[in-house]
């Protein structure tokens, strides 16, 4: 057979199979946008879920002590600031935010390097933290506010009440140590705390794309209930702990605990605190070890205990925190 016979058929078989190659491509395309589609509806679906903060809170960006922060502001009356830890962000405070803001001024920002603020290199060690909040209440005119902290919140709120007592009335500081106070060092040895050291040159390659499966495993190890803490609540923080640079901020956070401890030496050998604190601890997690600790620096602390809840407070048990901080704030009973 000639090479022009033989090629014909060859030829034909190429242009008529070329408009199904086409097709097949074409409908996988669609396939993959359609899946794309799908799981960002799902992604807005889970945020969604999150409590949002209510539509009298506004959030804007303020620029203090060589940064910005996110801060979220609300309502009328007495001041309260709200200051979260890790595995968090701000929005852990809609629940508490929403009972408060008919009669309180309400102050909520994402401590620096995480949620929403800006991620500066340095800056991390509490005592200049607190700092920015400071300069957060400056700017917003607030002389006095009353505190409520949870995790490396606490930390930065010892820090701030140590630093400018008179600026805080009350203090409600919930499930978590101080650096270099009281049982510290004994601290460090939990196994449940790798993370406090959890350092070096490739912790940001390992967590990267990785940051819910990271997180998932405070959220189970630290809670009494797992699955208190939802799949939406574990996806919203994610996606926030994934943005560029968070997670080596969060890092940072943690990188400056030795630093934080000998500050935290410091400031306490100046006296012991003389506002109301309020020590919460998970039934679960530091329970009344919470009120043990405050005791080392100062003289007028209540104990509570959230029955059935781990570390994550607000997550595990919020009905039962916000009614107990509500009314502590209000008129110091529980």
């Amino acid at each position: 057979m000639p090479p022009h016979e033989r090629s014909a058929p060859l030829q034909a078989r190429i242009h008529a199979s070329a408009p199904r190659t086409l097709r097949s491509r074409a409908r996988s395309l669609l396939i993959v946008v359609w899946s794309a589609l799908v799981g960002v509806a799902a992604i807005a679906t889970e945020a969604r879920a999150i409590e949002a903060f209510p539509k009298a809170v506004r959030a804007q960006k303020i620029d203090v002590n060589g940064t910005t922060l996110h801060v979220r502001t609300g309502g009328s009356g007495p001041a309260v600031v709200m200051l979260h830890g890790f595995a968090d962000t701000g929005d852990m405070w809609a629940p508490l935010t929403s009972a408060l803001i008919a009669d309180h001024t309400v102050i909520v920002p994402d401590l620096r390097g995480m949620g929403l603020s800006a991620h500066p290199e340095s800056g991390y060690d509490k005592k200049n933290q607190a700092l920015d909040i400071a300069a957060i209440m400056d700017k917003l005119g607030v002389t006095s506010a009353q505190l409520v902290t949870h995790d490396i919140g606490n930390m930065v709120g010892y820090a701030l009440v140590a630093q400018f007592p008179d600026r805080i009335t009350r203090w409600v500081v919930m499930d978590a140590p101080l650096p270099g106070i009281g049982p510290w060092e004994k601290q460090l040895l939990n196994p449940l705390v790798w993370h406090f050291n959890f350092r070096g040159p490739d912790v940001e390659r390992l967590v990267k794309g990785r940051e819910r499966i990271y997180l998932d495993r405070f959220y189970n190890e630290l809670s009494a209930n797992p699955k208190a803490i939802d799949d939406a609540t574990r996806a919203h923080y994610a996606r926030l702990y994934a943005l560029p640079g968070a997670m080596h901020s969060a890092f940072n956070q943690f990188a400056a605990f030795s630093q934080d401890a000998e500050d935290n030496k410091s400031l306490s050998a100046k006296g012991k605190l003389a506002m109301p604190v309020l020590a919460v601890g998970g039934e679960k997690s530091y329970g009344k070890a919470m009120a043990d600790l405050m005791q080392f620096v100062a003289t007028d602390v209540t104990s509570a205990v959230v029955p059935d809840s781990g570390h994550w407070i607000m997550e595990e048990q919020p009905a039962f925190a916000v009614r107990m901080i509500k009314s502590w704030l209000q008129n110091g009973k529980l």
